[in-house]
């Protein structure tokens, strides 16, 4: 490991109990900052009420840590929306979100659009599949925002259990993120969990970044700050334990596609001649092949669109 990545971890690694509360709220009133909670949704109606539930009981009705919860539904066929409404968030559809540009499936699609229909100078990321939900969440990676000037985006860091087994969550970290990170940007090599879907960073950063539409987006927002802001306006915060919804080897085969696809683009800009993967499934004759496109478009930096422009001036 980089000496310089082993000094960034004792300067810029923390837990959730080195911040309490008061302390947070108290530098928050002193900045006058704003934030934004934001989670992504498709068909999550089973977890994404709970969440919202804890985030407005603990952080905004008990301390008034958040000013707003977004879920923007990404089209989902359940009720999502309806559940997360009624547990007091405000719900916005992905496709209503700057017309003018059509939507694409994807969950950077649904984060980058999120800028658009949110005001707070913080925005916190929360995955809407979490189970067993902790506030600590939010406020653990929202802390250091408000309490150290000099960072711009936290991510969360936790164990992910697999079928009760410890650790053994995180497979396409493990078998894709943290080799290409080691391999190609060392800096970040000390991240527990670069592709988490918890971290909290400044409005002033995220609308510089281009946004990968689909599962690229968390590797290539990490790589593109390294490069924008610096390591050392980057951190993480032990959060404790995450529990949420596992996907199937074959989804992961094609998470780990886009994020291969994201980091290719960031090292060369090149292009790939065939940009999909094809995977097999046993049928009634023997293995049966399916190709699914990988996640190729970005978004460009939101503080390039017009309409995002004008909202931010008025």
């Amino acid at each position: 490991m980089l000496k310089e990545v082993e000094r960034w971890l004792s300067t810029r690694s923390w837990s959730v109990s080195d911040r309490p509360l008061h302390g947070i709220m108290s530098a928050k009133r002193a900045s006058g900052s704003t934030v934004s909670v934001v989670l992504p949704a498709l068909n999550e109606q089973e977890t994404v009420g709970e969440i919202v539930a804890v985030i407005r009981e603990d952080l905004m009705r008990r301390v008034s840590l958040v000013d707003e919860i977004v879920v923007v539904d990404s089209g989902s066929t359940d009720r999502t929306s309806e559940v997360a409404a009624a547990a007091g968030a405000r719900v916005v559809h992905r496709d209503e979100i700057l017309p003018r540009i059509p939507a694409v499936p994807g969950k950077g699609e649904v984060l980058w659009r999120s800028l658009l229909v949110t005001s707070g100078d913080i925005v916190c990321f929360i995955d809407a599949d979490l189970r067993d939900f902790s506030s600590d969440f939010v406020s653990g990676i929202v802390g250091p925002l408000l309490t150290e000037p000099g960072v711009d985006l936290v991510k969360g860091m936790y164990d992910r259990p697999l079928a009760g087994a410890a650790g053994q969550g995180g497979r396409v970290t493990e078998l894709m993120a943290r080799p290409l990170l080691n391999m190609h940007w060392p800096q970040l090599a000390g991240f527990v969990q670069p592709l988490g879907g918890e971290y909290a960073a400044r409005r002033s950063l995220l609308e510089q970044l281009p946004f990968p539409v689909g599962y690229g987006v968390e590797l290539g927002m990490l790589v593109d700050a390294l490069h924008l802001v610096g390591l050392d306006a980057l951190a993480q915060v032990d959060v404790g334990e995450r529990k949420h919804r596992h996907q199937d080897g074959q989804a992961l085969g094609r998470m780990s596609a886009a994020i291969y696809r994201t980091a290719q683009l960031r090292l060369a800009r090149g292009h790939l001649i065939r940009p999909s993967l094809t995977q097999f499934e046993r049928g009634e004759d023997g293995f049966e092949p399916r190709t699914y496109s990988v996640d190729t478009e970005e978004r460009p930096p939101m503080a390039e669109i017009s309409e995002y422009v004008k909202r931010r001036a008025a």
